[in-house]
């Protein structure tokens, strides 16, 4: 009996260092992505590239390519990371061996694997910028205006992973429901749930490629990170109909809690989390 509380405890201890760690990532991530990316540019005067240099004489620079080389690099240790640990063999094999810390190994190389890339990355300074607002009154407006549409791009992508539960998307749920006995958190969801989830685990593509595209000014090594980041998103689910109707139900049902009087919420309620 003890054996068992202290495994528990382990798990639990495990889960919740894992949890403490991505949720560090993820808010550097964003300052990498996102705000750095705007700060540099809020003045409207970016020293982020060079437009002085021709693009013929900057694609020469082997600063420029070693810069590139590096950045290519990162990015492919991030796809390779994320696509060879959901490749349902390895997936399996690691489920074998790690159990119900599969999905938070998984979350912690996925965290780890950002942190080295973020610490690593090399900006391209000597090349000219894809674009860049330079000119009154746009050079102030245009950087603010970014600045709120990041803003509200991540409050929705925080909102939308609050939906799609966010201790079973970090492996949070599987440890708590091992220590109960409830077995995997994804057999008590409903096979309409299920197969939504095996075809999205990334439910934040639209708002991420906003993120990742509207910028003030977009320099070589942005253009790198925002079409590779953007290619993955747009290859890595496959929603079909089914997934699109069950997601419009559920949304139907969110929004019905907010108009329905509160008497009959109750039951309202209970009706949905039967469909689930």
């Amino acid at each position: 009996m003890a054996s068992v509380a202290i495994r528990g405890w382990a798990l639990c201890s495990v889960s919740l260092l894992n949890f403490v760690f991505v949720f560090i990532s993820g808010a550097d991530f964003i300052r990498f992505v996102s705000f750095r990316a705007i700060y540099h540019n809020i003045t409207g005067d970016t020293t982020l590239c060079q437009d002085s240099i021709p693009w013929s004489v900057a694609l020469r620079d082997s600063s420029v390519l070693w810069s590139l080389v590096v950045d290519l690099g990162l990015l492919a240790l991030f796809t390779l990371q994320h696509s060879l640990l959901a490749w349902p063999p390895v997936k399996q094999a690691l489920q074998s061996v790690l159990g119900v810390l599969n999905r938070t190994a998984y979350c912690f190389s996925t965290a780890l694997v950002l942190q080295i890339l973020m610490r690593y990355w090399q900006p391209v300074t000597g090349a000219p910028c894809l674009w860049s607002v330079r000119h009154a009154p746009w050079s102030i407006w245009f950087p603010l205006l970014c600045f709120t549409l990041h803003f509200l791009c991540w409050a929705i992508i925080c909102s939308i992973l609050m939906v799609f539960d966010y201790t079973e998307l970090l492996g949070i749920k599987q440890v708590y429901y091992e220590c109960l006995g409830l077995g995997d958190p994804l057999s008590h969801k409903s096979p309409r749930a299920q197969r939504l989830l095996s075809h999205l685990r990334h439910p934040v593509c639209l708002e991420l490629g906003v993120v990742l595209w509207l910028l003030p000014a977009l320099s070589l090594d942005r253009l790198l990170l925002a079409g590779t980041l953007s290619t993955y998103l747009a290859l890595a689910h496959s929603l079909d109909k089914q997934d699109l109707a069950y997601l419009c139900v559920q949304l139907n049902s969110k929004m019905q809690l907010f108009t329905e009087p509160h008497g009959s919420s109750t039951d309202a309620m209970t009706d949905r989390d039967k469909e689930k």
